[in-house]
């Protein structure tokens, strides 16, 4: 990443995000109230996340791939004790662990917002691929190649290019100019084992963070990728796009 980039995407993340927790924290008391309202349990959750890709190292004979890792806040939008069984897994479409005010917080992408903070202490930037958990990243990059690549160099995001052109899951919306070739882009070999993975939808936002890296090496590119993601992520939000 170009320091002028760099500099210019620190300051407008420390000038955005301060603005955006005085406007955000009325509705934050709003949506704690309905929280507990709906369901017992925590305000917030907090989760363990890789950050940014540090390098990778060969442990046991195997190469394993190694981020720094942050606590990330979010408005508990499921049940207290969703992974009691399951353990750590990624969220699907119609998951019945979600609470009610958790459905709509996340079709809203309003659960995120307690990660302003994150933004304002550098953990995080407003836009940049979304970061997932260390046990699940480590095996995505397993199933996935070049997985690991979308955060070389490059902060987990609020929001980011797949954020405001795809669902809540990664999945590309009927109609869309990529969902017409989905399948070819997550199964091309087309076996039956692999169909309907849940991998499937993390391969398009592979796509899409790949492409969001790519415009740091120009700062015209990046000024304007990183307006319109700024810009049409309120839209998604209004729109309740992605659950």
């Amino acid at each position: 990443m170009e320091l002028k980039i760099k500099l210019v995407k620190r300051s407008v993340d420390i000038a955005c995000t301060s603005i955006g927790l005085v406007l955000a924290s009325p509705l934050m008391v709003f949506i704690a109230v309905a929280i507990k309202l709906d369901s017992k349990g925590p305000l917030i959750y907090r989760q363990r996340r890789a950050g940014v890709l540090m390098g990778t190292m060969r442990r046991n004979g195997a190469p394993s791939v190694q981020f720094t890792e942050f606590d990330m806040p979010k408005f508990r939008t499921m049940r207290p004790d969703a992974e009691r069984l399951t353990g750590p897994v990624i969220t699907h479409n119609g998951d019945t662990r979600v609470t009610r005010v958790g459905r709509f917080l996340r079709r809203t992408r309003l659960d995120e917002l307690p990660q302003l903070w994150c933004v304002l202490r550098g953990q995080m930037s407003l836009v940049g691929p979304r970061p997932e958990r260390p046990e699940l990243l480590r095996n995505l990059a397993l199933a996935i190649p070049l997985f690991e690549e979308r955060m070389r160099g490059v902060k987990p995001g609020l929001t980011g290019l797949a954020q405001i052109h795809l669902g809540y899951d990664g999945k590309a919306p009927p109609g869309s100019l990529i969902a017409a070739v989905q399948a070819e882009l997550v199964n091309p070999f087309k076996f039956d084992q692999a169909s309907q993975s849940t991998a499937d939808g993390m391969r398009i936002k592979l796509l899409y963070d790949l492409a969001y890296s790519a415009t740091l090496d120009d700062f015209g590119v990046w000024a304007r990728t990183e307006a319109e993601i700024l810009l049409r992520t309120p839209l998604t939000m209004l729109l309740g796009k992605g659950y």
